[in-house]
């Protein structure tokens, strides 16, 4: 039997025109702002990195090793782009468990630094389970509210256990302690509830649960050190050599790069160890000290460009659970660029959030370019329905 005349049918021709035409229709209208933005995000950081690590002995190579990890977020990226987004709602509870034992797991056999007991070391390769919860979190919250309808909007008993399951890997998150990660992912949740339709009695009763607890939480669930990073904040000169020493110290670099900056390399805050843990939490307070506000202006445009384009994509789904996914991971973002900043220029208490993109930190990094590649997807499968 002759098959040449079937195959010649139904096997693609790679010259079909039409083939052609939506393949550059998939190409153009693929997403192309946001990930450009991000990958000179990236490119910002790890040169920032250099400057910020060059005079360390013990931080030496630290872009590297930051190197590494961008070409490991590469190619998660590219898998996730393999795939369409409504797999994630398939699994979505899977993850969330998954990565709740993680955060399980770190109490028990983690790996302690500075008093912290964050990561987990696996052949001696140290992840941070917390970082992906907030993506974990994101996905879940987008699983159970994408088909869940109540006419004239949620009520108390029906954000019950959502707020359950948020405050349990928020709990394991504080024992650890890292207050700023369990903070972000609190105002992303409560960022979440603002685009999903809450009935007005619900809102006031949520309000006032949380005036009632924050000076409760103050004192009975935030350590001493803590609450001394909060006084300090109101007052950095009751303790200008202890707890209000960081963000004293963050303020003059910030203060210090003026308009144009002191040029690259050349940040003395830095440079002589003045500014403590300033390739991770203070990475901003670096740039800023060498590239003044101009370049403080400049890096602030782009992160408006990624967060635009990021809500840009959730208001043009096509479903609720891509909306919600697109949303939360925006928020996740705005959120950790908020509170950084907030917190190196002195407008915020000190709860040790990374800044996006720039900060050191693979669990960081990965986690970015896993929601970023997320994002992607929904605005790129989107056109597949």
């Amino acid at each position: 039997m002759n098959y040449s005349s079937m195959e010649s049918e139904t096997l693609p021709n790679s010259d079909d025109p039409q083939r052609t035409y939506f393949e550059q229709e998939d190409f153009r209208k693929f997403n192309w702002n946001l990930i450009i933005v991000e990958m000179i995000l990236i490119g910002i950081g790890i040169w920032n990195l250099v400057s910020a690590t060059g005079v360390q002995d013990k931080s030496l190579g630290l872009y590297k090793t930051q190197l590494l990890w961008f070409g490991v977020g590469l190619g998660l990226t590219a898998l996730i782009l393999l795939v369409h987004y409504s797999f994630f709602s398939r699994v979505a509870y899977v993850i969330y468990f998954c990565n709740l034992l993680l955060l399980v797991l770190v109490l028990v056999a983690g790996r302690s630094t500075l008093g912290a007991r964050r990561w987990l070391s696996f052949g001696g390769i140290g992840i941070q389970p917390s970082e992906f919860m907030k993506i974990s979190l994101v996905l879940m919250l987008a699983k159970y509210f994408e088909n869940d309808h109540q006419f004239g909007g949620y009520r108390f008993r029906d954000l019950i256990l959502p707020t359950i399951l948020v405050l349990i890997p928020c709990g394991l998150i504080a024992l650890q302690p890292d207050l700023g990660t369990a903070l972000v992912i609190l105002a992303t949740y409560a960022s979440m509830m603002l685009f999903v339709k809450i009935h007005p009695k619900t809102l006031a009763i949520l309000a006032l649960a949380v005036i009632v607890a924050a000076p409760l939480a103050y004192k009975f669930a935030l350590k001493p050190y803590q609450r001394n990073r909060i006084l300090t904040f109101i007052n950095p000169g009751a303790d200008p050599k202890g707890a209000g020493y960081n963000s004293i110290q963050s303020m003059i670099a910030v203060g210090s790069g003026k308009l144009l900056g002191r040029g690259y390399k050349s940040g003395t805050q830095s440079r002589l160890n003045f500014l403590p843990e300033h390739h991770t939490d203070f990475i901003f307070s670096v740039f800023s000290e060498e590239h003044g506000f101009v370049g403080c202006g400049l890096l602030l445009l782009l992160y408006l460009i990624f967060l635009m384009n990021s809500l840009s994509v959730a208001l043009q789904s096509n479903d609720k659970f891509g909306l919600l996914v697109a949303l939360g991971i925006a928020m996740i973002f705005f959120w950790h660029i908020f509170i950084n900043l907030g917190m190196v220029m002195g407008l915020l208490p000190i709860v040790g959030v990374p800044l996006p993109f720039l900060s050191y930190g693979g669990s960081s990094l990965i986690t970015t370019m896993f929601g970023t590649a997320i994002i992607l997807n929904i605005a790129n499968k989107k056109f597949m329905f």
